[in-house]
């Protein structure tokens, strides 16, 4: 609808910066109550209801990230690419809400069909724990969107409230069962539910703000062409049909393996650890897992921007665009290597007796599997850099590949008895996982087309199969 403004990439880069900075700082704060709320459950609640706790948290955001967060990318992708080349959002927008909307629906039913298995030998025949599992998912479903909506407009303000509120009001039920005035296991977990329900009320905001931006550019879209609004429609009508539900649906299906496998490496090590040892034990590997889970909380605030970012340089004409593109990644690289480098440092010197300040004494920390997360850690940051390059050049599909192909040689490690240590089992697997997929993304960095026979002819069935995929979402 509007014309793409000609911008510079270095000025690109500046405003990414602060946008980073921004969503560091508000991210931060989220990943602090996410981690009061654990904290606080852990000195609470008994050893086995603390476990069921980090079980149920474990299955609504495997369910969650691996459903949902494919329409989150699919959206700040397309959204920024469509606004850098000037053009409307509402394709994107219309497609991925239909897409969402079917995920959701989906789930509920598959969700009230086994609700006996899922009920009885994931959360401990607890049925209150079932119907939390069950509607914050369901909530789950928008929240999602609308961090996706927020983030392909780089409204990043308002996406770091709606995050941070929702940690904040999950928090709070937690400390109220601390201050007496609730009380049990049930009502700290009524924050998980709670969350995502109470935290949309940032999305009104969105919308009347975007729909006033939306009615100034069509207007002065109109008057600077000399046409009526009724064909700025039209034209918006165009822009539907060329992003067609297909096209939506070939990114979605390649970022759904991506989620689902980044789910497997954060969450899996508790559920398996509990079939092998017991609830009780995947409280503890679900706290030293945390190592790794508190930074990537952390890093959401870059992983969310970069996306946008580095498809807006690569979709740019910019002659410098290319450079700048890889000076963003080699810059955010530099970031993780040195604070893995400070994590490791501090896990060395300290890290058992921090683990049991933060997590009270309940369980005793090896200090050699906390520094192999620590490792694992650093690598898996890196590699969720290069997924988000990978994902602004348009390897949906090759990239998923990899992933997928990660989260099964995980699960493999953690289920065969190669250690009889359940525990640092998980450990190792975690990192000698994620340096794995750090190579193989890396690969498909460096070399963004594949070798000369994996590129598709134009026209061909392949050519056709790999736009659908995500391969080519960035041709002009």
């Amino acid at each position: 609808m509007t014309e793409a403004l000609e911008k510079d990439p270095a000025t690109s880069n500046r405003a990414y910066g602060k946008s980073v900075g921004l969503l560091t700082i508000g991210v931060g704060l989220t990943g602090i109550f996410t981690y009061a709320y654990f904290l606080i459950a852990s000195h609470d609640l008994s050893k086995d209801a603390y476990g069921e706790i980090t079980v149920l948290w474990s299955a609504v955001f495997i369910t969650v990230s691996t459903l949902y967060r494919p329409v989150d990318q699919l959206l700040s992708r397309h959204i920024s690419e469509h606004i850098e080349r000037g053009e409307t959002d509402v394709g994107p927008v219309r497609v991925a809400a239909k897409i969402q909307l079917c995920l959701a629906f989906g789930f509920a039913v598959t969700a009230l069909i086994l609700k006996k298995p899922l009920e009885d030998g994931l959360l401990a025949g607890n049925e209150t724990l079932y119907w939390v599992f069950f509607s914050a998912v369901l909530f789950y479903a928008a929240s999602y969107f609308a961090r996706g909506y927020l983030a392909g407009h780089q409204q990043f303000g308002l996406f770091t409230t709606l995050i941070l509120s929702e940690s904040v009001f999950r928090t709070m039920f937690a400390a109220l069962v601390a201050f007496g005035l609730l009380s049990g296991q049930s009502m700290v977990a009524m924050g998980i539910v709670a969350a995502p329900l109470l935290s949309l009320m940032v999305v009104p905001m969105a919308i009347t703000r975007r729909s006033r931006r939306e009615a100034e550019e069509r207007a002065a879209y109109a008057e600077s062409h000399g046409i009526s609004p009724e064909d700025v429609g039209k034209e918006e009508a165009e822009a539907r049909e060329e992003f067609s539900l297909s096209h939506g649906a070939g990114f979605v299906g390649s970022v759904f393996l991506i989620m689902f496998s980044e789910q497997v490496f954060l969450n899996a090590g508790p559920l398996v650890v509990r079939g092998i040892e017991g609830v009780a034990a995947a409280g503890y590997i679900f706290n030293v897992l945390m190592i790794a889970r508190a930074p990537l909380q952390l890093f959401q605030a870059v992983s969310t921007s970069i996306l946008p970012h580095l498809t807006a340089l690569n979709s740019s004409d910019d002659p410098d665009s290319d450079r700048q593109f890889h000076h963003s990644v080699r810059m955010v690289l530099l970031g993780i290597s040195a604070f893995t480098a400070v994590s490791f440092l501090v896990m060395a010197v300290a890290g058992p007796k921090l683990m049991q300040i933060a997590f009270s004494n309940k369980f005793t920390y090896d200090r050699a599997g906390l520094l192999l997360v620590v490792v694992g850690m650093g690598l898996y940051l890196a590699a969720v850099t290069i997924n988000q390059a990978c994902l602004a050049q348009g390897q949906a599909r090759r990239a998923s590949l990899r992933w997928i192909s990660c989260a099964g040689f995980f699960i493999v490690w953690t289920l065969l008895p190669f250690i009889s240590d359940g525990n640092l089992r998980v450990e190792i697997g975690f990192a000698l996982t994620a340096l794995l997929l750090l190579a193989l993304l890396t690969f498909i960095y460096l070399r963004p087309k594949g070798i000369e026979e994996d590129v598709p002819v134009e026209g061909s069935s392949e050519a056709i199969e790999a736009r659908l995929a995500g391969l080519e979402d960035t041709a002009t």
